[in-house]
């Protein structure tokens, strides 16, 4: 615990000085003066040593593997590993920028190849551009802000139907997002300002991520995460069999060795109890695979 100024003071009380005459008191006097500015100088170490250096920019990168991707819950790669790396800089003012991209299949299992004529879907990898402004109003409260686009180089899932109404519109969307945090506890809501990953009447969606981190020391962490993704579909009833309102679950354990960060995530939805027929989330080109499912996923990335 560090010391105040004040602990550093003598305390005059515990010397005894006879004062006789008036040159005892000039004495005294000077003796005190002298004491005084020794325990000033004495403390001056003590408030230099509280000075916070000023944070500095920094450019960092990330590459890593997952055994599945996913994201609120589904799985973007038809529970599929992935390939995945970014980018990342932050200004010591608060600004910051970022890059991250990762391997898919979604969009290519959003296609039905047994309709006449077949359907094709192409996009094999999700390109994810960020930027936005943290700061802190406390050592106890922070707050994050900023703009987020998911973009599908080469999609063409607008041109993807299962049927007259189960169309789809352009992949690629942006969301814009504010989060504050309180210690470990954060809240983030995330709203869309385009249709939400293709699914037609989705803008103004809106996603709710509350998490609480556990720092258990020596590079041990955890993450618990819930989430609620709500979303306004037009056609909901032929595209999702009704699904539009779906909770997320997930508890990661996550190991970091010298930047090399081992990760084990459980994850779980409850998509399969929403819409009018209670069926797991299954698509055209996956079969029979529920991305929706539980599941764990297993993780490593390198952190440079």
């Amino acid at each position: 615990m560090r010391k105040c100024a004040n602990d550093r003071l003598i305390d005059l009380n515990n010397y005894k000085i006879a004062i006789k005459s008036t040159g005892d008191i000039v004495k005294f006097k000077k003796i005190a003066a002298t004491l005084m500015v020794s325990s000033t100088l004495l403390s001056l170490p003590i408030f230099a040593q509280t000075t916070t250096a000023e944070p500095e920019s920094t450019l960092t990168y990330n590459v890593g593997f997952v055994s599945d991707y996913r994201y609120r819950g589904i799985s973007q790669t038809g529970r599929k590993p992935a390939l995945q790396g970014g980018v990342d800089y932050v200004d010591k003012s608060g600004f910051y920028v970022g890059n991250w991209d990762s391997t898919i299949t979604w969009i290519k299992d959003t296609a039905n190849g047994s309709l006449t004529p077949p359907q094709s879907a192409r996009a094999p990898v999700e390109v994810d551009f960020y930027g936005g402004y943290k700061g802190s109003y406390s050592e106890l409260i922070g707050y994050d802000v900023g703009l987020f686009e998911s973009y599908y180089p080469t999609n063409n899932l607008n041109g993807v139907t299962n049927g007259p109404n189960a169309n789809f519109s352009d992949a690629s969307t942006t969301e814009i997002y504010g989060s504050i945090s309180v210690g470990s506890l954060t809240m983030k809501i995330s709203n869309s300002l385009t249709n939400l990953f293709g699914y037609v009447g989705t803008k103004n969606s809106i996603y709710v991520d509350l998490s609480y981190s556990f720092d258990f020391g020596d590079g041990l962490t955890s993450v618990a995460h819930y989430g609620n993704q709500s979303m306004k579909m037009s056609n909901a009833h032929y595209v999702t069999l009704g699904v539009t309102d779906i909770n997320d679950i997930s508890m990661s354990l996550n190991k970091d060795f010298d930047g090399l960060v081992v990760s084990a995530t459980l994850s779980t939805t409850d998509w399969a109890k929403r819409g009018y027929l209670h069926v797991p989330d299954m698509l055209a080109g996956s079969g029979t695979t529920n991305i929706a499912g539980s599941t764990i996923v297993l993780g490593v990335k390198k952190n440079f």
